[in-house]
């Protein structure tokens, strides 16, 4: 386990954070509108301890560190994604929130007091996890001068009202994956994406699509195609048998399949596996990858593959960030509804294709993506992307 804070060992402490000027209004907690913080402000980042979202914040962090070269950028966020955090070169400080017990809670709390005095305060704190009432919390006890995101108010009685100009009360939108959504702020965003949102969020400018992530060679040959068959939402799942299909023609082609994912024990408790993934190996030439690499090391061995194809889910974030050719299994059709939010979440890179449903349907997203579960007897739209379309794209990729 990672202390409390870890200094990123890429960047110096910048000498001229807890000289800041900028601050107006120490206490008062504004919301945000890109006013100026000064030559060295300190900045607070609030992550989430989902894969995919951290992907989707390195926009942001090179923006802002583009805005401001000499900021202090502190990032409160998982041990899910530390080491990607700690060699992150945008990031001059990092912890975590998500360390169960009270032990971790004053550790973290007592690591943020001592940053204060060497850095000192806060002047704008984002938080990207922002219906989360632990990240909530914890933007308030920053005491920023300015905030991004959801926050309590400095009092921790209430909501700290999300304020009214289209990149703050966009947050209140409950739709964001839907066309409506950017039909009512296609003067502001030009996407329903979420690393956009996350940087208009917070006034920054930058190339929203452009991901770079940190890798590491995962000390293992690495088979030509990676493959990830699980995810924490069970209505994303692709059929078992399907894969086995995709693993068989492979193997007759003469490549190698690796199956990448959490430890099996995980795998099994987190990720919906239920015996699919055992039954696939016991029954194929696919490769047991699944709990060899930590995250870094994992962009490291997507980096090295022919292909990667995923379900919607962490690795396929990782995937098409390092560049590889992705293709995402998603059970969405023809115009973006299905079992994924796709117009938030899907990378916007070239290196990725998806697949697409025959099976139209919009019960996840009026359920707004909150069942666990297909809400459809026989999971028809993941159902109904047929094989033949991964193996048609694995054709031309690998």
């Amino acid at each position: 386990m990672r202390g409390p804070g870890v200094d990123n060992g890429r960047l110096q402490e910048r000498q001229g954070c807890h000289d800041n000027q900028s601050r107006i209004g120490a206490g008062l907690m504004q919301r945000y509108s890109g006013e100026e913080l000064g030559a060295a402000p300190r900045i607070v980042v609030l992550g989430s301890c989902k894969v995919g979202n951290y992907v989707k914040s390195t926009p942001l962090l090179r923006g802002l560190r583009q805005r401001w070269p000499s900021a202090c950028i502190d990032f409160i966020g998982s041990e899910v994604t530390a080491d990607f955090e700690q060699a992150c070169p945008w990031i001059t400080w990092r912890s975590s929130w998500d360390q169960a017990g009270l032990e971790a809670s004053a550790q973290l709390a007592q690591a943020l007091q001592e940053r204060s005095h060497t850095v000192g305060p806060v002047d704008l704190a984002i938080n990207l996890d922002g219906f989360n009432p632990v990240t909530q919390v914890l933007t308030a006890q920053l005491a920023p001068t300015w905030v991004a995101g959801g926050s309590l108010s400095a009092n921790l009685r209430r909501d700290l009202p999300w304020g009214e100009e289209p990149h703050q009360r966009f947050l209140a939108d409950p739709d964001w994956d839907r066309p409506e959504f950017l039909d009512r702020y296609r003067d502001h965003f030009s996407s329903n994406y979420i690393a956009e949102l996350f940087c208009r969020l917070a006034c920054i400018r930058t190339d929203f699509a452009a991901i770079e992530l940190p890798w590491e060679d995962p000390g293992f040959p690495v088979p030509e195609v990676l493959i990830h068959a699980t995810t924490a939402r069970q209505a994303k799942i692709w059929p078992f048998a399907h894969w086995r299909t995709v693993v068989e023609h492979c193997s007759a082609r003469g490549l190698r399949v690796g199956l990448v994912g959490s430890a099996p024990a995980t795998q099994r408790s987190e990720y919906h596996s239920e015996g699919g993934e055992e039954a696939l190996l016991a029954s194929t030439e696919l490769i047991d990858l699944r709990g060899q690499t930590s995250l870094i090391q994992l962009a490291g061995a997507c980096r090295q593959a022919r292909a990667v194809v995923s379900v919607d889910a962490g690795p396929l974030h990782i995937a098409a960030a390092v560049g590889t050719p992705t293709l995402a299994v998603v059970g969405n059709d023809a115009q973006g509804d299905g079992a994924s939010p796709i117009r938030l979440w899907l990378p916007r890179v070239d290196n990725l294709d998806r697949t697409v449903s025959e099976h139209r349907c919009t019960l996840c997203a009026d359920n707004r993506f909150r069942n666990d579960a297909c809400l459809v007897d026989g999971h028809p739209c993941m159902q109904q992307v047929a094989p033949e379309q991964v193996l048609n794209w694995l054709a031309r990729h690998a």
